[in-house]
């Protein structure tokens, strides 16, 4: 096996570690947030904690997926760059597309995060 495939693979397995790192951080103080939130609110708790916990997974899960596939599309991108120079704005909305996962993410947890309150 390649030493760069290896590389890569504790690269990816290093993200993929901080990645649940974080969003278990963010799960933790969830319940009594939602309670302090929900203090004023006609929601209740439960609903807060599971609103924020969609929001938190919205935006970690789409962030990771999109990740992933500007990891595959940009190295396909690279070597077709390598090969022929000419396709670079072609290959660029391509990368392009693959970061729009990310962002709508964002936009689903701002619409459960405008829903909650």
């Amino acid at each position: 096996m390649n030493t760069s495939i290896k590389f890569g693979a504790v690269l990816a397995a290093i993200a993929l570690l901080m990645g649940l790192a974080a969003t278990a951080l963010l799960l933790a103080p969830l319940p009594a947030w939602a309670a302090a939130a929900a203090g004023g609110s006609t929601l209740g708790s439960e609903v807060w904690t599971w609103g924020l916990a969609a929001a938190a997974a919205s935006t970690g899960l789409s962030s990771l997926a999109a990740g992933y596939a500007v990891a595959k599309v940009g190295t396909a991108a690279i070597g077709a760059l390598a090969e022929k120079p000419d396709l670079f704005g072609r290959l660029l909305i391509f990368v392009g597309l693959a970061e729009g996962i990310a962002i709508y993410g964002l936009i689903v947890s701002i619409l459960i995060l405008n829903r909650l309150s």
